[in-house]
């Protein structure tokens, strides 16, 4: 993914400026909910004998703050740096158990926290919405910010790091982890601090360290991210001979008018066409509906026919079960997802003759997996802002 385009007008707020550098914690605490739902939440105090998780956070935002390596870079780096910083362990209060041997686990909490920092910036919760690829960049960083101590105990590392690499800077991912394993307190700091060190070679020898890991071609990027064994600089033979367009987005994100506008005259294979012939709901049972989808679909297929795919496919395990799907006939896949302010969502779906009830928009924007570029052969952002 792209280094974040900043709107002039968002900003993350409290991030600390220079020359003072000063950390305003009462007002951040203040201000967010979500950092105030950390406190009282238990660590294992064998990796944070500092205490529970808003103490950690609060030290972690401090150590990043004194960075010499986070106050040389951009101001628009910074913010989101120290963004995750605050958000790198939002999901935490969900996701913390004690075992009956009392053992804390936060198992699952990086996933978790994406979905949670994605909807938290989004919807502008207790501060302005931020724009799809701020929003994006922070949330991913969320997500892949314990890589770095975790990368070599994965069974593919090197797979791991590529594919982090085509969604943040390694070299700001390296910084995250710096400031998590500072801010805190255990036996063996200096060891967690050398792996870091180690994640921050590795990324340089696979040329990917301040920037995504370049591919011969597109065709060859997906082949590497899509087969269970590949080389990055493989340039894979196209062989694809016609083209599936699936969309992506949340209902009322402009799929329809995309469509309308961008493909003309293209077969379309819509959902929700396809549940209004079958007089089947939204909340019904959607096997029968699936079923005829598909069935349209291997008919083109077989005829090498490019179409486009539209329904909201919102998660990547969705979005990956199609994308096989058409490869094995021979396609190649383009992914587009449509972003629009959550505020306009839920007017555009109010305005619609078959509205959904408001808690499902919820319930759905609760579980967006925003696509990213390792998922087909193309994936485009498409944001409006109106």
């Amino acid at each position: 993914m792209k280094e974040p385009n900043i709107k002039a007008i968002w900003s993350f707020p409290f991030c600390p400026t220079p020359p003072q550098w000063t950390m305003r914690w009462d007002d951040i605490e203040a201000q967010f909910s979500w950092i105030r739902a950390m406190d009282g939440v238990p660590q294992s105090p064998i990796y944070h004998a500092e205490g529970n998780v808003l103490i950690h956070t609060r030290m972690v935002a401090q150590a990043m703050v004194e960075l010499a390596e986070w106050r040389g870079l951009a101001k628009e780096q910074r913010m989101h740096l120290f963004a995750s910083a605050l958000l790198h362990d939002v999901a935490k209060p969900q996701c913390t158990t004690t075992e009956a041997d009392g053992h804390i686990s936060s198992r699952g909490h990086a996933r978790k926290g994406e979905l949670q920092a994605r909807h938290l910036l989004w919807k502008g919760l207790e501060l302005d919405p931020a724009p799809l690829q701020m929003r994006e960049y922070i949330a991913r960083l969320v997500r892949w910010h314990g890589l770095p101590l975790q990368f070599l105990d994965k069974p593919e590392p090197e797979r791991m790091v590529i594919a982090a690499s085509q969604n943040v800077r390694m070299d700001h991912l390296a910084l995250l982890a710096e400031a998590d394993v500072r801010g805190r307190i255990c036996a063996d700091q200096e060891e967690l601090l050398a792996r870091v060190t180690l994640f921050r070679e590795f990324c340089q020898e696979l040329a990917c360290y301040d920037a995504p890991r370049a591919f011969p071609d597109n065709h060859s990027r997906f082949v590497y991210f899509h087969s269970e064994q590949g080389y990055p600089d493989y340039a894979a033979y196209d062989d694809t001979s016609f083209e599936v367009v699936m969309l992506s987005g949340l209902p009322g994100a402009g799929k329809d008018t995309w469509l309308h506008e961008h493909l003309p005259g293209w077969p379309i294979i819509a959902l929700d066409q396809i549940r209004a012939e079958l007089k089947i709901g939204p909340e019904e049972n959607q096997g029968r509906v699936i079923q005829v989808a598909r069935e349209r679909a291997r008919e083109l297929m077989r005829q090498q026919r490019s179409f486009a795919w539209n329904a909201t496919n919102i998660t990547k395990m969705l979005r990956q079960q199609l994308i096989d799907f058409f490869v094995g006939y021979g396609a190649r896949v383009r992914l587009v997802y449509l972003d629009v302010p959550f505020a306009t969502l839920l007017k555009r779906n109010q305005e619609r003759q078959a509205s959904l009830p408001e808690t499902v928009i919820h319930k759905l924007a609760s579980k967006l997996e925003v696509p990213d570029v390792t998922e087909a052969h193309s994936v485009e952002w498409v944001e409006q802002d109106v």
